[in-house]
């Protein structure tokens, strides 16, 4: 089941942590109230999910923990750069005139 749900992160990790909330209780474990997982569902989807994967209740998140939460910034402000890329070379060029 965990491989699955690595695979499913590569392609959407909205997806899983909508599986997580809805199966388990690492979300809740993870963050103390709401709003701090609908933000980073909405803003920063794999730094979201990778903190809630690293964090333990009653220690946090150790060394290597940060290591991955920070690879988790990385994947989305690259996938945020890839999105503004792509959105535009979409925007026809005005013609010199």
């Amino acid at each position: 089941m965990g491989c699955l749900l690595a695979l499913f992160a590569l392609i959407s990790p909205r997806l899983v942590l909508a599986l997580l909330y809805i199966f388990t209780d690492r979300l809740s474990v993870a963050f103390s109230s709401g709003w701090e997982g609908l933000i980073g569902f909405f803003l920063l989807p794999y730094t979201t999910l990778f903190y809630a994967l690293v964090y333990r209740a009653g220690h946090g998140v150790d060394a290597l923990g940060w290591i991955i939460v920070a690879l988790g910034v990385l994947l989305d402000l690259s996938s945020t750069g890839y999105g503004s890329r792509v959105q535009s070379r979409r925007r026809p060029r005005a013609a010199a005139g």
